[in-house]
C-alpha cells in the first residue's frame, strides 16, 4: 500500500510504501507534465537509491534528495504504523 506524504510547490506529489519486511520504505515522486504526462522516480530508504527515474532532471533530484533526507525519519515511522493518519502523536 501506498500512503500520500506530501505535495512540493511544483506539484510534486510524495508517497511512501509500508515498511518492508528489510526495513526499506519505497518513497514515490510524480509530477505533472504537459510534455510527457507524468515525471516519476522512486527512492529506497534508508539507503537513498534512486531507482526508474523517468523525465525528472539532475537538479531536480538533487533538490528531492535534500527534501527526503530531511523527512527520511517521519517517513520511515510513517510506514512502520500504516502512514501519517496512524501515527501515534501526530
Amino acid at each position: 500500500m501506498m500512503y500520500p506524504f506530501l505535495q512540493l510547490d511544483d506539484g510534486t506529489e510524495i508517497v511512501h510504501s509500508d515498511m518492508r519486511p528489510d526495513a526499506s520504505v519505497k518513497v514515490y515522486f510524480e509530477k505533472p507534465d504537459e510534455k510527457d504526462c507524468f515525471h516519476s522516480a522512486a527512492c529506497i530508504l534508508p539507503a537513498y537509491r534512486w531507482e526508474n527515474v523517468n523525465g525528472f532532471t539532475q537538479e531536480e533530484l538533487a533538490r528531492y534528495q535534500e527534501i527526503l533526507e530531511s523527512v527520511a525519519h517521519l517517513i520511515l515511522e510513517f510506514s512502520a504504523q500504516g502512514g501519517f493518519e496512524h501515527a501515534s502523536g501526530f
